[in-house]
């Protein structure tokens, strides 16, 4: 054992450098390993000054592997991987076989969670932890076993299936709809409390968007609420607050309860779609393959 540590270098230096290496940033790895990028950078030193040779190719703005990074990158990357996927394989060993989703809080709220108890019917020897969270980290460097996630589907970090796009409409309580009377086109929302909520994905579809799409300018003082995630504006839409942009999937349910009504016949086709998305180091486990056959099945 101590011939082997001898020919290790600095355990901590090298989990600075995996990733680095792995992000091609210091900022990215400092924020990942939650420490600062300058404690990054002095571990990466201490590494370059053990082996006797850069590692990186310091650019402007940006770092580069050089070759001999390239070759460590890859032999850390692997060995990381393989120690992490043994943990987890003892950790599971046992009666229960605990499954970790991750999912954006709005789609939880709204699709997910309302159905989730199917599948534990279905599959009840499954213990589930669902993930709510819009911040979106890497699941090869988390514990989570699958994430359900709106883009287009090409993540560096995992392996997508499509499972559906979706439409978006305008959408209000039912006592505001009374209240304001017709409102049978895009027109007819001008003037409207607007609700929107902020999103860091371009691909999300706000009112800007939706009214341009019908050739609609909103008013320039426009009024109305804004909220920090989408959940927030659906709340708001159902208190009576105005009119939010329904998102077909996650809203179906409040319409059929008649918790939301569907104002105009107008909509568009969301840009981008709902994928399922898994690790591709990471050995899949047998409940990954029986969710994503179950969410095949809610989702057609």
């Amino acid at each position: 054992m101590a011939s082997l540590r001898k020919k290790l270098p600095p355990l901590t230096a090298l989990t600075a450098f995996e990733a680095a290496a792995r992000l091609s940033s210091f900022t990215r790895a400092a924020a990942e390993l939650g420490v600062t990028q300058a404690a990054i950078s002095h571990q990466i030193h201490v590494l370059e000054q053990d082996f006797g040779f850069p590692l990186f190719r310091r650019l402007h703005r940006r770092i580069e592997l050089t070759e001999k990074g390239r070759l460590l990158s890859a032999a850390a990357g692997d060995a990381f991987n393989l120690i992490a996927e043994t943990v987890t394989s003892l950790r599971e060993d046992g009666p229960d076989d605990e499954l970790a989703i991750s999912a954006t809080i709005s789609f939880s709220h709204f699709w997910l969670l309302p159905r989730i108890a199917a599948f534990s019917r279905a599959c009840p020897e499954v213990k589930l932890r669902i993930i709510t969270q819009d911040a979106r980290t890497s699941i090869e460097a988390s514990d989570v076993d699958l994430a359900i996630r709106y883009g287009t589907g090409a993540w560096s970090d995992g392996q997508a299936e499509f499972l559906f796009e979706d439409e978006v409409f305008p959408i209000c309580s039912a006592d505001y709809a009374r209240a304001a009377g017709p409102i049978r086109t895009p027109e007819d929302l001008v003037g409207h409390p607007l609700i929107s909520s902020d999103a860091d994905d371009p691909t999300w579809t706000g009112w800007e968007e939706w009214l341009a799409a019908f050739s609609v300018k909103p008013t320039k003082k426009g009024r109305g609420l804004r909220c920090s995630f989408y959940s927030e504006a659906i709340y708001a839409a159902m208190n009576g607050q105005g009119i939010a942009l329904g998102w077909s999937r996650l809203v179906a349910d409040l319409i059929q309860q008649n918790r939301l009504v569907r104002l105009t016949e107008a909509s568009i086709r969301t840009r981008a779609a709902y994928f399922v998305v898994v690790p591709q180091r990471k050995v899949q486990k047998e409940s990954v393959r029986l969710f994503i056959e179950w969410l095949r099945t809610a989702s057609g």
